[in-house]
């Protein structure tokens, strides 16, 4: 069961304060998705808590710190407790009744969300980036040059400031938005955590603008969010495959318009037009992101193999078995996780890793 439904009965109550609550905690929550984490179960009781009333956000941060410094919380693996830290951020920052629409306004939202978590939080990257998508058959979006981070997203900023909504139809209006909300994301400033914290930006602003954000959105596909950014920003003519808005454009059109598009993340596959008139495709799963279909990479692979093998082997004993990096590693196993092949149970020496299914070769 998604951590984010245990609070759905709060957001039956008619008093706003709680249902309000509940429903910042469900979008901080599914975003984390979007890197294939998941909270603890005291942070689901602690959210629970400050839902109904019984403490404050500020209680919130010190039962949060608390818990992490008892022994309770020793085995906690660290990206529970990353996810845990980030989900209580967000919910104080989306909670707040301020915004700054400028450059320090973005990098005081990557700051806030991920204080505590990253050593950089809020600073702008100082290298060039790449990242293996999924949805790209492991090929790259090309970021924004971190030489021209400030002057690209202060010029973004600045044409949107002037730019005029006026007399334009609310499918005008997303089809803007899409556009420079893709623009923003793709420059991709900071080291990590640049599609959580644009969600959040994005929140923010469409609150200034006088929407009422529908958070089932950001909650049940925050990972759709991100594959339909890269869609956006990504070319290969020697694929045939061009930068689309299609995807985003859906996306928008059910967060502000409460239209009920189908989002399914293997429909933004470069492939899928290929690999949905095989027989190895389900056209009528239920799953949102059924990827059925898709090649796993080599590497995917001889992990998933040696977790086949045992369902208890440590991070250690996969590196020295695949030959890979501690760091490759977890970008597979978040990866995974992200397409919900992969679960992570037990504690953090002793893990248990649950296959959920597997893509034919």
């Amino acid at each position: 069961m998604e951590r984010y439904n245990e609070f759905e009965q709060y957001l039956r109550a008619t008093e706003p304060g709680p249902k309000e609550r509940a429903e910042l905690w469900q979008t901080a929550i599914g975003l984390q998705k979007v890197d294939g984490l998941e909270v603890s179960d005291y942070l689901v009781d602690t959210a629970k808590r400050h839902i109904e009333g019984e403490v404050n956000i500020d209680d919130v941060d010190k039962l949060i710190t608390t818990y992490y410094q008892s022994e309770a919380a020793r085995e906690i693996p660290d990206d529970v407790k990353q996810a845990d830290e980030v989900s209580k951020n967000i919910v104080r920052v989306l909670s707040e009744q301020s915004f700054s629409f400028s450059l320090q306004g973005l990098a005081g939202v990557h700051r806030r969300i991920f204080n505590g978590v990253m050593k950089h939080a809020g600073e702008f990257r100082k290298y060039n980036v790449t990242k293996k998508e999924w949805v790209l058959d492991g090929a790259t979006v090309l970021y924004g040059p971190y030489e021209d981070l400030t002057r690209t997203i202060e010029y973004d900023l600045e044409q949107e400031r002037q730019f005029s909504y006026r007399g334009l139809s609310q499918s005008q209006i997303i089809e803007h938005l899409v556009r420079f909300v893709s623009d923003i994301w793709q420059i991709h400033p900071f080291p990590e955590g640049n599609t959580r914290t644009t969600a959040v930006f994005t929140i923010k602003y469409l609150r200034s603008m006088g929407y009422s954000v529908e958070n089932d959105m950001f909650k049940s596909h925050s990972w759709y969010f991100r594959n339909a950014l890269v869609r956006a920003n990504y070319r290969n003519a020697v694929k045939g495959v061009e930068p689309t808005y299609e995807y985003l454009i859906l996306f928008f059109r059910n967060l502000l318009l409460g239209e009920n598009n189908e989002l399914r993340n293997r429909y933004l596959h470069i492939r899928w037009d290929e690999a949905k008139h095989h027989d190895d495709v389900s056209e009528t799963s239920q799953r949102h992101d059924d990827v059925s279909g898709v090649k796993l990479t080599e590497n995917e692979k001889a992990v998933i193999d040696v977790m086949q093998r045992d369902n208890h082997v440590s991070l250690d004993r996969i590196v020295e078995i695949t030959k890979l990096s501690r760091s490759t590693i977890d970008r597979i196993i978040r990866s995974l996780k992200g397409k919900e092949l992969l679960e992570r149970r037990g504690v953090k020496n002793y893990p248990e890793w649950i296959v959920k299914r597997l893509l034919k070769s």
